[in-house]
């Protein structure tokens, strides 16, 4: 239809440029209408020809400026049909383009459909729409304009070919670019926030899509003046109740803990109930990201809002350091029962469960506990997405010489969102991990240590059968040793996954495993 459109233009062209030649021949050669004055001229029937000697000079003068008038009349007409020709060329044009629009996306459609076996987990609900929004926020005397886009619901533009399918079965995501997912910085009084930020705005992709706002406590001068020298790049809160907490005498030495829990909820709050944003990554002063940090996280975050059975993503391994992890593995996720933090996402629903109960202190063990958990699990990477450059702080140091400043940082970009992460999904994943864990031959631990007589490339189980027995397995493989309401760090149903001397190694309880023990703690 476009090329037959094309060629009318053409068609038109021609026709305009011959008929003005025609007209021209035509009053060129025809007889002189109706009389030209005194002195000269014809009268029709008058019996005198065109191109007779019939008034001299002046005669044909009068004749020529009539000429003139008439091509002009004819000119303008033509002219006004030329552009009627334009503006419907143009609209042609219009057309074209949104036919090989639609083109494209009808091939894309049929390109990504699934067997209905398989589900399509939306980036970003059809009910979620941007808008700009602009408030002002007062509290205790300290004012805030904030002008960042937002998310409002709109439960009646659902569109159901994009709910999810039974099963929670997921395909190749495709997320959307207009989910908005805001960086919330949890700062205090470490100067060395700049690391942290240079490196989130340097691999940020887009300051709308992820707006990063530095909630400030403790109320640190210089901190303060760091933050702000980021100026529009970022956007600079502060928490206003800087007194101390009232706390047992035998928690007086944890008072750092308790103003970090009261930090937090008032900055959650903000992020959900002000800037009403519906998720948010949540970093501290003291962690440096990946480049692909925004990927990770813009690519989870369908099977995060998807599947009732996870409740947070994180960037985080417990067990990252480098000769525990296999570098050649950067795109490879697992599910976690452990609660890992540092660098991780979290939904607005999630915090309207959270928010009425959160604890006065220790709030990120108080997240591990199996009443907050509920069974749910966090998605975390085979290599970190954060490091953590802070030995300074309210845990003194606690792990950082030991594990931290050991954890080995990606550096290589994962597409995440074109890869497919169905595996992810609980009823997919159990069936794989369990299968992949307890086909692998059972090895003793001495086997694996240098001298050790055990052949092949793995993978291999580590087997134990009480909290004492893991301990000491995970000291001797190099694994953290700590467990929080039974459940190992990184571990996924009881079993930790890490690599050992170049190979997989799982250590895990006995086949047929059900329920962690909570006095293993």
């Amino acid at each position: 239809m476009v090329r037959k459109k094309g060629s009318l233009i053409l068609c038109g062209a021609f026709l305009f440029v011959a008929w003005n030649a025609l007209l021209l021949l035509f009053l060129w050669g025809r007889p002189p209408i109706g009389r030209l004055g005194e002195g000269g001229g014809a009268e029709p029937g008058a019996g005198e020809e065109w191109g007779a000697k019939v008034g001299g000079t002046n005669g044909l003068a009068v004749e020529v400026i009539r000429l003139a008038e008439e091509v002009e009349s004819e000119l303008e007409t033509q002219k006004k049909l030329l552009k009627q020709i334009q503006s419907h060329r143009e609209l042609w044009e219009q057309r074209k383009e949104l036919g090989k629009r639609e083109s494209e996306d009808t091939k894309y459609e049929k390109n990504i459909e699934q067997p209905k076996k398989l589900q399509q987990i939306p980036a970003v609900p059809l009910s979620h729409k941007i808008l700009d929004d602009t408030k002002t926020v007062t509290k205790n005397t300290q004012t805030l304009m904030v002008t960042p886009p937002r998310l409002v619901m709109k439960d009646e533009e659902l569109d159901q070919e994009n709910k999810q399918i039974v099963g929670h079965e997921v395909g190749l995501t495709k997320p959307s670019p207009q989910i908005i997912i805001p960086i919330l910085v949890i700062a205090c009084d470490r100067v060395t926030v700049k690391r942290s930020l240079d490196k989130l705005i340097q691999y940020r992709p887009s300051a709308e899509l992820y707006p990063i706002i530095v909630s400030q406590d403790c109320g640190h001068a210089d901190t303060a003046r760091m933050i702000g020298s980021y100026g529009s790049q970022i956007t600079h809160i502060s928490q206003p109740d800087l007194a101390d907490i009232p706390v047992r005498p035998d928690h007086r030495k944890f008072q750092g803990y308790y103003k970090i829990s009261r930090h937090y909820r008032w900055a959650l709050n903000q992020v959900f109930n002000v800037f009403a944003y519906s998720t948010v990554v949540i970093v501290e002063d003291d962690l440096e990201v990946a480049p692909d940090f925004f990927e990770y996280f813009r690519a989870l975050y369908p099977i995060l809002s998807s599947d009732p059975t996870l409740w947070c993503i994180s960037a985080w391994n417990d067990n990252g350091r480098d000769g525990l992890v296999d570098p050649g593995k950067a795109d490879l996720l697992y599910r976690t029962d452990f609660f890992p933090g540092l660098g991780w996402m979290l939904l607005k629903e999630v915090w309207a469960e959270l928010e009425p109960k959160w604890p006065k202190a220790f709030w990120d063990d108080w997240m591990r506990q199996p009443e907050q958990r509920k069974d749910r699990s966090c998605i975390r990477p085979e290599i970190s997405r954060t490091i953590t450059f802070g030995r300074k702080g309210v845990s003194l140091g606690q792990f950082f010489d030991q594990y931290l400043r050991y954890i080995k940082l990606n550096t290589d970009f994962v597409p995440f969102t074109k890869l497919d992460l169905s595996y992810l999904v609980k009823e997919k994943y159990d069936e794989t991990f369990e299968k992949e864990v307890y086909i692998a031959p059972l090895v003793k631990v001495e086997e694996l240590q240098q001298g050790g007589s055990l052949k092949g490339s793995g993978p291999f189980r580590v087997q134990y059968s009480s909290r004492d027995s893991f301990k000491v397995l995970a000291r001797n493989l190099g694994v953290m040793d700590d467990l929080k309401s039974g459940v190992p760090r990184a571990g996924y149903r009881g079993v930790v996954s890490f690599i050992s001397r170049g190979r997989r190694i799982y250590l895990g309880p006995p086949e047929g495993w059900t329920k962690y023990d909570t006095s293993w703690s």
